[in-house]
């Protein structure tokens, strides 16, 4: 299992982009960042989450 934002998650070696959908996240609003690095948003569709990686992502909120 991956461990994603703290906790074990089963991420089924899913690709950034479509677990970052999957959790209701837009891939424009989000930062993700994968064993350390942050990842770049052109690599989401081509970058698989695995078992041993430990993801961060955070999202952006606007306000004022």
């Amino acid at each position: 299992m991956a461990k994603i934002n703290g906790e074990e998650i089963n991420a089924k070696n899913a690709l950034v982009i479509d677990f970052i959908k999957e959790k209701g996240y837009s891939a424009e609003r989000v930062a993700v960042m994968i064993n350390g690095e942050i990842l770049p948003k052109a690599d989401y569709a081509a970058t698989r989450i695995s078992d041993s990686d430990e993801v961060e992502i955070v999202g952006f909120v606007g306000g004022g």
